[in-house]
């Protein structure tokens, strides 16, 4: 076994130490955290130092900002001084140690003072900062209510299948130039070859909770078929598998989803926003809305929240979806309304009761984000064809 093989699996396993080592004042936690930080922070000033490259374009004026290289310092700082504390607290040092070399080789590389090594601009670009705003800002917003509130306490936070769930993020959010202009080539072609300028314009200029209230309720109408197709057509069946093969549900699991379902969702629910002409502020508020909510209904989140159910989905709503029992096959495909599954008859929300697993019959699915990329493209086995899609 090489070295850098030991290295991960030593590390994995101190990440998912019995929780009797994760105690607070036993080194685990402050190793954790100098770890995440020391990564964002190394992230964060290779940004810096290829903006061009490896930078969201909507955030680039940022990086300006004397606040965000303050910010950047405080952030290697910190991950160093948890480093240290893990270092003195922990028996197994391979948290504070990683942490510590990540910091001093970000520090290295120019820490909060980088400066751009980019002559030319590159209209090609890797989302790195926007890989580490999504998981701080979501992991900030939604791990405390899974530590707080959790429909399953003796879920580990490192729980089966975390990095696999994890790099999917990092993939999605590493192309997102590429499926951004994928994903609205085809509104964008067809908003082009429409004049409805008068009727855009009344679009646009109604109050900003009208465009956001209609949004929702057409893309969700749109996406409640696209969705019901995956489950129906056994090909794209095998797409959307792979999003049901997770076996555990938390703030993560919205994120494993093939890249061409990615595409496809987003191209045909890009359409009704595009070509009517709502605006801006209302678009980035539900990209922003729908944002969250897929993330929180996915959560580890134990509260029935019943009455707001009756009209907006619920993570015990959407965790039927992805339910193992029989009775949870081919339910609740809505993402925003449950109203839809009320009028198409597939409705399913039985009182106060939650799935007893997750996941797709037999688990058919390989493990991995490779074979998983592959899976719809090789031929099935007999036993794969016999379980899915369901509904069939």
């Amino acid at each position: 076994m090489s070295f850098i093989s030991r290295f991960r699996q030593a590390l994995r396993s101190d990440l998912e130490s019995p929780k009797a080592e994760r105690q607070l004042g036993k080194g685990w936690v402050s190793g954790t955290v100098a770890l995440i930080l020391a990564i964002a922070s190394l992230f964060l000033v290779i940004g810096l130092l290829y903006p061009e490259w490896f930078t969201f374009k909507e955030t680039r004026p940022f990086y300006e900002k004397p606040v965000f290289h303050v910010v950047l310092l405080g952030v290697l700082l910190g991950a160093f001084v948890l480093a240290v504390i893990s270092l003195v607290l922990r028996q197994n040092k391979i948290l504070g140690f990683t942490a510590l070399f990540l910091v001093i080789l970000a520090t290295t590389l120019g820490g909060a003072n980088a400066h751009s090594h980019v002559a030319q601009g590159s209209p090609v670009y890797l989302g790195m900062d926007w890989f580490v705003l999504n998981i701080i800002f979501t992991g900030i917003l939604f791990v405390p209510l899974q530590l707080l509130f959790p429909r399953y306490p003796t879920q580990d936070f490192f729980r089966f299948e975390w990095r696999e769930d994890l790099f999917y993020y990092f993939i999605s959010t590493m192309l997102v130039q590429v499926l951004t202009y994928a994903a609205l080539w085809p509104a964008l072609t067809l908003t082009s070859h429409t004049h409805w300028e008068a009727f855009r314009a009344a679009i646009s200029g109604q109050w900003l909770v009208f465009q956001v209230l209609e949004i929702m309720f057409l893309t969700d109408v749109v996406q409640y078929w696209v969705h019901r197709l995956f489950h129906r057509i056994p090909w794209l069946w095998n797409f959307h598998a792979v999003h049901h093969s997770a076996q555990v549900m938390d703030w993560m699991s919205g994120a494993r989803m093939h890249f061409m379902e990615i595409l496809v969702l987003r191209a045909f629910t890009a359409v009704p926003m595009f070509i009517l002409g709502y605006s801006q502020a209302a678009l980035s508020f539900y990209i922003f809305f729908v944002y969250l909510q897929s993330t929180f209904v996915h959560a580890n989140f134990g509260w029935n929240l019943s009455t707001l159910g009756r009209y907006l989905v619920t993570p015990r709503f959407h965790h039927w979806h992805h339910g193992i029992e029989k009775e949870a096959i081919d339910v609740n495909f809505a993402i925003h309304f449950p109203l839809l599954d009320r009028i198409f008859g597939t409705y399913f929300l039985p009182k106060d009761k939650w799935p007893d697993g997750y996941g797709i019959g037999g688990h058919p699915v390989p493990k991995g984000y490779w074979k998983q990329f592959w899976y719809p493209f090789r031929k099935q086995s007999p036993a794969e064809n016999a379980s899915e899609p369901p509904g069939t």
